[in-house]
């Protein structure tokens, strides 16, 4: 699930910056945290995949559309959280008095009560100064950031009310500095003061307060951070188990290969730095990444120096360079990829291809034999398609694999989660436009999908047990348990054009050794079985089903025909009645296939009773972002 950070207009670019990154280091990797702009916000499903919505402090009042949405998150059994925010609880709803109304940012009713519980936020700036907070066990927080004064009104007595924070010291009066409170079957906390700024942030501090004798403590800070646990466990929000605190920045990557083809990686390196020797490939530069490059007599320290390196900032725009290292002989130490067993995946890869009937050929070479590995990465896909200079010089095809991801990417402006256990990867191919209809090109992300699907039920996966796991339209994988559909994976394919060819980035996500409460393939298997379910055998798999069926489909110029029946057999919608929304009055139709020209959602007017005649079939276009087909209701992209 997700945890968003609104970034909208009206949040204070400061408050935004440091709730996304305290509450990253408070729920990595159980959650994926990210921002979320207004539009989105407003247009996007977000909800559907979304535990809590984090909102930092803000200037004025927000647009209906966005409260509305809210609203209907929160008492639909979402979370949300707010800094720096004034609240108002009344019987009588607030927003109707003009003196208080421009300030009010957002109102929730609480239908059992009778309550309007409305956050406000001046419009006029304040200035920022420190107060001393007193938790429920009295423990006491100085120094705790506030930028301008906000209060509580009408909360003291309040049922079911949980304060979770009074001033102390010279605001005593003020009494009440954070709140939580049931809507629905939902919840809402709100903190007057800004929680979400680290006490230890000296460049926040000195951005936001003037105070000559500010001096965090750490002991503050860890104290600061506990509270915020406490906030977020009032909001059902499960706080990642203790552990070692977790590497929130990129580590090196691995460049390796079949160690039966050792020239992979030797022929990848020259490529890039043509049409300078590889030898001499150093650093590279591209439109979001800069690359180094290091031989593998490097690993060591370099993986250690960075893994260790407690200064890297927490934001993602300064997480340069990326490091790759070079494996061209063989692959590293295994105790440089502590959560990837490179030996087991390439010996699976081979056994995998060998019983596919894969080509047995040193070039090209098969899909997965040249592997770029790294244990924690930004994004397999945004580093594939995002650098278009990187993109246009790899040999394909190349597959990218991290264990895991700090902004794994999802269809639209989705995100992926990434926490232990979920494999994620991308694929690099190249086509040929002369040779390979662009037209045909919206197959692959169903000859992927099914590929997954198809190596679920491999004997080396979950075998007879895969049976369990379909396909929802377009790319989406589900679980099917007691009746019960859970999306466990889903696939991205991004394409580019240049020169007569066309590149293709498919990207994975899949819920394979994920514990609960994220559903995952492991939980299909009875317990005594989970530990022969790896992510090196699933990816191994996956990859050679889909060079198998790759074949078939470059062969027959992009032809989905030999692929239909299957698909069809696998997917959960065959003869299903949805609602199309996108028309006035809304129409039922009955889901009957896939077109076998573009790929469209072939559908059908439901007749109600007999009619003469027949009406035309209504198709509908692969996005998954437009309708919730597993609720029932779809709309056709315009």
């Amino acid at each position: 699930m997700n945890v968003l950070i609104y970034s909208g207009p009206e949040a204070l670019q400061e408050s935004a910056k440091n709730a996304l990154t305290t509450i990253r280091s408070l729920l990595l990797p159980q959650y994926s945290v990210q921002s979320i702009t207004q539009q989105a916000l407003n247009s996007q499903p977000w909800t559907a995949s979304c535990s809590l919505l984090v909102f930092p402090q803000c200037r004025g009042r927000l647009s209906s559309p966005s409260s509305a949405v809210i609203k209907d998150f929160v008492e639909s059994g979402g979370s949300f959280l707010g800094f720096g925010a004034g609240a108002i609880c009344s019987q009588r709803d607030p927003g109707g008095a003009s003196s208080v109304s421009k300030d009010m940012l957002l109102t929730f009713l609480d239908k059992a009560t009778g309550n309007f519980v409305s956050l406000t936020s001046p419009q006029s700036e304040e200035t920022p100064r420190s107060v001393s907070l007193k938790t429920l066990d009295g423990q006491l927080i100085e120094d705790v950031q506030e930028l301008g004064l906000r209060s509580f009104e009408g909360f003291e007595g309040v049922k079911d009310l949980t304060i979770l924070a009074r001033y102390s010291g010279a605001d005593a009066a003020r009494s009440i500095a954070g709140i939580q409170y049931d809507i629905g079957r939902g919840g809402i906390a709100i903190w007057a003061p800004n929680l979400e700024i680290p006490l230890e942030e000296e460049e926040a501090i000195s951005t936001l307060s003037t105070a000559p004798d500010l001096k965090p403590q750490k002991v503050e800070e860890q104290r600061r951070l506990e509270l915020l646990k406490t906030c977020l466990h009032s909001l059902a929000v499960q706080l990642p188990l203790p552990e070692p605190k977790p590497v929130s920045h990129p580590l090196p990557q691995f460049l390796t290969s079949n160690p039966a083809k050792p020239s992979i990686v030797s022929n990848i390196v020259n490529s890039i730095a043509a049409p300078s020797s590889g030898s001499q490939l150093s650093v590279f530069k591209d439109e979001n990444d800069t690359f180094n490059f290091h031989q593998l007599t490097e690993a060591t320290r370099l993986v250690s120096e960075i893994r260790n390196n407690t200064t890297l900032s927490g934001d993602p725009t300064q997480w340069q360079p990326k490091h790759i290292i070079l494996c061209p002989c063989s692959v590293p130490n295994p105790d440089l990829t502590p959560l990837f067993d490179l030996n087991l995946y390439y010996k699976s890869l081979s056994q995998a291809r060998e019983e596919q009937g894969c080509p047995q050929t040193p070039e090209p070479w098969g899909i997965g034999e040249a592997f770029l590995y790294g244990e924690i990465v930004t994004s397999t896909q945004t580093m594939l398609d995002k650098n278009p200079r990187l993109l246009s010089r790899l040999p394909t095809p190349l597959v990218s694999l991290a264990s895991y991801q700090l902004a794994g990417r999802g269809r639209g402006s989705n995100i992926w989660l990434s926490p232990a256990g979920c494999l994620q990867f991308s694929v690099l191919l190249r086509l040929s436009l002369a040779s390979f209809p662009a037209s045909k090109l919206v197959f692959i992300q169903y000859l992927f999908a099914l590929a997954v699907i198809e190596a679920c039920r491999d004997d080396n996966v979950l075998g007879k047990r895969g049976n369990s796991v379909r396909l929802k339209w377009p790319n989406d994988v589900y679980a099917v348990v007691d009746e019960e559909r859970k999306k466990i994976g889903g696939i991205l394919v991004n394409t580019s054009f240049s020169g007569g060819k066309v590149d293709i980035v498919i990207g994975c996500g899949l819920n394979v050794l994920n514990a609960a409460p994220i559903f995952s393939l492991a939980q299909l298997l009875p317990p005594d079985d989970r530990h022969n379910l790896s992510i090196e055998k699933t990816v191994a798999n996956i990859l050679a089903r889909f060079e198998k069926m790759w074949g078939t489909f470059v062969d027959e110029r992009g032809s989905f025909s030999s692929f239909m029946d299957l698909y069809l057999n696998r997917w959960l919608h065959s003869d299903q009645l949805v609602t199309l929304t996108a028309v006035s009055p809304p129409k039922l139709v009955r889901i009957t296939g896939i077109t076998p020209e573009h790929g469209l959602l072939r559908t059908v007017p439901e007749k109600a009773g007999w009619s003469s005649g027949g009406e035309e079939y209504i198709d509908l276009q692969p996005d998954g972002n437009s309708f919730d087909i597993m609720a029932g209701l779809i709309k056709s992209k315009t």
